[in-house]
């Protein structure tokens, strides 16, 4: 059908319609991908340049090397020592068996650590490095450097990582580090990068892990040159870390190794010297002790369970840890208590006859045949139990408790170590919290003589030894000095007990050691100028007496002594305590004027620090400690 002149010049309006639309549309979509194109190139070109070279450029966190720790000498307690090792790139080696195989003809390697590290190279990409053996000597990298031709992939490297040149001397005081596992992550709030570096060495215990921030340092970075794959290709720059702070602590070396050698020979034992003046910890030992550089790189099954089936438990820091009774040591807090309420006279005595009754109950002086009458000076040189007794019922248990928390038993120290105790200074309130029951008039009795509830550690008796000695309320201090920045002395300030009362004190613990009728005289300080006074203490650790050679060592009586020297100028105090060692005068009493004849002395003590009668005998123990090489002296018998 033939179509009319009108139909064709309509349909040729709409088609010229339609293109124009169609063709203003392709024109605007034009235009926009013109504009963005410009608008890419032009004004935003540099933040895809940046995104460019982001894919193309990384940045890799730098460990800073961890701040040092020093003794009160500069003597270094934790250092930062070369580790040489040798890693292994599985893409460069090919035959990753073949080359290892190679390897061990050269040098010795651990299967254990092969087999590690042959879980690590499958687990990893095969360009990432894996480390095949660490803590490598030089001669060793020497000779797979020379042999690197013939080893594919197999590469000497350098690092750092940590070393306790001391060993066993600080393992409690110091502590160690380990690698940053999961559990470390979970338990601290800490959003440092550097945490998340693989094997990332941290605080486990001790100094180590509660000065880690300080210790830890700042990250560096380095920004790397990747390929697709993400294969580091080259480094192109980087900013070094910032060392962590050094610490400087009050311990002595010589010192601290001699307490530890000392303390070996009563097999379980631990002790605390301080100063009495600014309360510098100058040693804290632990007998037996352990060699923190195993946990540093991760300790062997084997090598933990021996240390945790001892039976006289070497990862624990007594010294602060350990809560005992603490015998007849407590005795002078009993004094004070009654001296301070006014209940007692200098010259006031009670009569001994081997016991107290109470009720239908008896309380056994140790001594069955008793003391007779006695006074205070009589009762801390001879130790009388039945004339605390008598104390304690007039006193009473919370004036005995306020006066023993003033000198710092019950009492939780603030020090860079771990797990340390507040041990336990009871009184009424705190037996109806415990255990909802009622101080009894017996339990006063138990108490005034270091036993019952009453538990101390031997870092408190050291304390409450140097505030008797000095009259002030001397805190402990474990840290001198953070990068240098001496660290502050606390409680310099008068305990606020009568110069009398502390007077009468010190003269009953002068005739415990100085008296021939005293508990301690056969550990008596031979010089005048220095001579010791000090209390003996035995606390019973079962309910049932008997001897302590009848019953295994886990059952005997744990052996005490707290002691400060010189008598006429106190300088120095000292706590000891021996685990199940049987007598306070037999056991603990001898180590601890050992230990102080050698802090006095400032070397190992001369024979003529001791009794004429004991030189002999003492000349052979103190010849035969083991004490680390370097420090031995070569004369030992020192200056008088």
């Amino acid at each position: 059908m033939k179509r009319s002149p009108r139909d064709t010049e309509s349909s040729m309006k709409k088609v010229t319609r339609r293109g124009a639309v169609l063709g203003g549309l392709q024109l605007g979509v034009a235009g926009l991908l013109g504009w963005r194109m410009r608008q890419m190139q032009v004004e935003q070109a540099d933040a895809f340049r940046l995104l460019a070279e982001e894919n193309r450029i990384n940045m890799r966190l730098i460990a800073p090397a961890r701040g040092l720790i020093f003794d009160r000498n500069g003597i270094p307690l934790a250092e930062n020592a070369q580790n040489y090792r040798v890693v292994i790139v599985r893409e460069d080696a090919g035959d990753v068996d073949a080359v290892i195989a190679k390897l061990q003809q050269l040098i010795y390697l651990d299967p254990v650590e092969i087999e590690r590290a042959r879980k690590e190279i499958m687990r990893r990409s095969p360009f990432v490095p894996v480390t095949l053996t660490d803590q490598r000597s030089w001669e060793d990298i020497a000779t797979v450097a020379v042999n690197a031709p013939a080893l594919p992939g197999i590469t000497p490297d350098v690092g750092l990582t940590r070393n306790y040149p001391l060993q066993e001397d600080y393992a409690h005081v110091v502590g160690y580090v380990g690698p940053v596992s999961d559990y470390d992550l979970s338990r601290i709030d800490d959003d440092d990068p550097l945490l998340q570096i693989p094997k990332f060495q941290i605080g486990k215990t001790g100094v180590e892990q509660k000065y880690e921030r300080d210790l830890r340092g700042k990250a560096g970075a380095r920004r790397i040159e990747v390929n697709a794959a993400g294969r580091v290709m080259r480094e192109l720059g980087r900013d070094e870390g910032i060392s962590g702070a050094d610490i400087q602590l009050t311990v002595e070396s010589r010192l601290q190794n001699f307490v530890e050698a000392r303390l070996a020979l009563g097999l379980s034992a631990s002790a605390v010297v301080m100063d009495t003046r600014n309360g510098d910890l100058l040693a804290v030992g632990n007998a037996p002790s352990f060699d923190p550089n195993k946990f540093v790189r991760g300790i062997s099954v084997s090598d933990y369970g021996d240390l945790t089936n001892n039976k006289y438990r070497p990862l624990s820091n007594k010294a602060v840890q350990g809560a005992y009774p603490p015998g007849s040591t407590f005795k002078m807090m009993v004094t004070m208590a009654a001296l301070d309420a006014g209940m007692l006279s200098a010259g006031e005595t009670f009569y001994c006859g081997g016991y107290h009754e109470l009720g239908n109950r008896r309380f056994h002086c140790w001594k069955r045949g008793g003391h007779g009458w006695v006074d205070l000076d009589k009762s801390l040189q001879q130790s009388c139990d039945v004339y605390y007794y008598e104390l304690a019922q007039r006193v009473g248990i919370d004036k005995i408790a306020e006066t023993a928390r003033r000198f710092g038993l019950g009492e939780r120290f603030d020090l860079p170590m771990s797990a340390v105790s507040p041990g336990v200074m009871p009184d009424k309130q705190w037996l109806r919290e415990r255990y909802d029951q009622s101080w009894r008039v017996g339990d006063s009795l138990n108490a005034s003589i270091g036993q019952g509830y009453v538990l101390s550690t031997p870092l408190q008796l050291a304390v409450m030894t140097a505030r008797l000695a000095s009259g002030t309320k001397i805190e402990p201090r474990l840290v001198k000095s953070i990068d240098g920045v001496e660290q502050e002395v606390r409680g310099a300030e008068p305990l606020g007990f009568a110069t009398e009362h502390l007077r009468l004190v010190r003269n009953g613990m002068n005739s415990v050691t100085n008296s021939r009728r005293g508990t301690a005289y056969g550990s008596r300080i031979e010089p005048d100028n220095m001579r010791m006074a000090g209390k003996t203490g035995t606390s019973q650790v079962r309910s049932v007496v008997v001897r302590n050679q009848d019953v295994p060592w886990e059952e005997r009586d744990h052996a005490l002594f707290v002691g400060y020297a010189p008598v006429d100028n106190p300088g120095l105090a000292v706590s000891v305590v021996v685990e199940h060692g049987g007598g306070g005068s037999s056991a603990a009493a001898p180590i601890a004027r050992d230990i102080m004849l050698f802090a006095l002395y400032g070397e190992m003590p001369p024979l003529e620090g001791y009794p004429s009668s004991q030189r002999g005998r003492m000349e052979t123990l103190l010849s035969e400690l083991p004490l680390r090489d370097d420090f031995r002296p070569s004369d030992r018998r020192g200056r008088a």
